[in-house]
């Protein structure tokens, strides 16, 4: 009786099944290190309102959020790192994240705020965290006209604006600026000197 052998596996047969499992074992260790790096989040802050230059930083100002930032956690404020009594060093737009650098000494800030009437109405897009210039006609001598209107101060930011109400109410609005201690002075003297004062926003590309 003649015996049959068995044919033999042929040897790339073997090495493409070789290289099949390598195959999906990289797929799975791809996919493991890509949920593994979705789930390694941060707790930070985000501003829930628009902050302007100056103002104290509160924990209610703020909510916490999970994000995955990688490399460049650090460069953003956690929960822990609020710490009492700073102010931010520039604007903080609402829904932003809040990055380390913005946390400033009150003690050395150089801003303050200062209430105008603009005697012009404002246009809608004019809110907290816009940049605008302060324009000013100072009275004449006849104490009936004004002179032509000049800038008083350029490019400071909104802190809030204040409607007034009624149907009685006076045409101006009053709006609360961020502007450094130096240009106080001069603001001040155009408020008592009788000058009409304007808030223009300042438009970018203009």
């Amino acid at each position: 009786m003649a015996v049959l052998s068995r044919p033999q596996r042929a040897f790339w047969g073997d090495v493409r099944f070789l290289v099949g499992i390598v195959l999906v074992a990289l797929s799975v260790g791809g996919v493991w290190l890509l949920v593994a790096a979705s789930d390694d989040t941060t707790p930070v802050l985000q501003a829930k309102r628009t902050i302007t230059p100056g103002e104290i930083l509160e924990a209610g100002d703020f909510q916490v959020i999970e994000v995955g930032l990688g490399p460049v956690t650090g460069d953003y404020l956690a929960p822990q790192d609020l710490e009492p009594g700073r102010i931010a060093s520039r604007t903080l737009q609402k829904g932003e994240l809040v990055p380390s650098g913005v946390l400033a000494d009150a003690a050395e800030s150089r801003r303050t705020t200062v209430v105008v009437e603009s005697s012009t109405s404002l246009p809608e897009e004019v809110v907290a965290g816009t940049v605008v210039e302060v324009w000013h006609a100072p009275p004449l001598d006849d104490g009936r006209s004004f002179d032509e209107p000049r800038i008083l101060v350029a490019e400071v930011i909104v802190r809030a604006v204040v409607e007034a109400d009624g149907m009685l109410a006076a045409e101006e609005t009053q709006v609360e600026l961020v502007i450094d201690r130096a240009d106080v002075a001069e603001v001040l003297s155009a408020i008592t000197g009788g000058s009409t004062l304007s808030v223009v926003p300042v438009r970018s590309g203009s």
